[in-house]
């Protein structure tokens, strides 16, 4: 069987299956077992393929069909041009996530050695990221999860990352840091109301609970964050969160009542709220 004909195979499974875009999951699929990149196919559509490749592939497009995420399938994902081991027991990576990161690169820019805490690092998109763009930082990625853990390590080890991560709740080893010793802190908590959880689409069901729910108001961590890593800030330190859509409004609250200023809200390419970022002079 050829590319364009593996192709044409796997998007027919898909599209009985009701899959929002087959193509792209065809040939994200296909890639995957090639080692190639999507443009690839533009030259490879006559390519003759191993009945094991489209074997493997079929498989893999019906897991699929059950809403299975394809990055689960795979086993690995990109995020801001590099490569993330991922799987069951750990959050996606989302192009949502580059707002906060890429507003938290600006605030880090002019400082020469910073130190910044990465909270429910998850997968460590956000810790790898800014440690490969800021050289010198001392950059630390907290994750409970032992799951979600693992794939954090494995991809520290395999960016190269100058990242060190701690196995442990945010609700607890704050106490391993100095007061006033970090210059940022960054997240992505879990910000989805409990409530709201069983009604999202289905291939959010894969994804861990533990890494959505933001408890029954959806604002739990943020504010189990300012409450006790506040104290760990500088004068003059900053935060950057990745927030839902409708919750700035309430964060911005949390924020003043806890010393922060030059309160920002940064907007996705939908132009709906995705990031809040703030000073903290007490």
């Amino acid at each position: 069987m050829t590319v364009r004909a593996l192709i044409n195979t796997l998007k027919s499974i898909l599209l009985r299956a009701g899959i929002e875009d087959p193509d792209a999951d065809a040939r994200e699929i296909i890639c995957s077992l090639l080692g190639c990149e999507p443009s690839a196919f533009i030259t490879k559509g006559d390519l003759a393929l191993s009945d094991e490749v489209c074997d493997k592939a079929a498989d893999m497009a019906r897991r699929r069909a059950t809403g299975e995420p394809i990055q689960y399938i795979i086993g690995s994902w990109s995020f801001m041009g590099r490569t993330y081991m991922i799987g069951e027991g750990v959050l996606i990576p989302r192009d949502d996530t580059e707002v906060v990161v890429r507003e938290a690169m600006k605030l880090l820019s002019p400082l020469s050695s910073p130190t910044v805490v990465d909270l429910c690092s998850g997968s460590g998109i956000i810790a790898v990221t800014l440690a490969a763009q800021k050289p010198g930082a001392a950059v630390f990625a907290v994750e409970k999860s032992e799951a979600a853990y693992g794939y954090l390590t494995q991809n520290i080890a395999s960016n190269h990352a100058a990242v060190t991560p701690i196995l442990g709740d945010l609700y607890g080893c704050f106490n391993r840091f100095e007061d006033h010793a970090l210059n940022m802190i960054v997240s992505n908590p879990p910000y989805i109301r409990s409530g709201e959880i069983d009604i999202l689409q289905r291939e959010i069901q894969y994804e861990p609970r533990l890494a959505l729910d933001g408890g029954e108001s959806g604002y739990d961590f943020y504010e189990a964050i300012l409450r006790l890593w506040t104290p760990k800030l500088k004068k003059g330190g900053f935060i950057a969160l990745e927030i839902g859509e409708g919750q700035y409004d309430h964060i911005e609250s949390l924020l003043k009542a806890n010393g922060y200023t030059e309160i920002k809200c940064h907007l996705d390419i939908q132009g709906l709220t995705r990031a809040v970022t703030a000073e903290y002079r007490p």
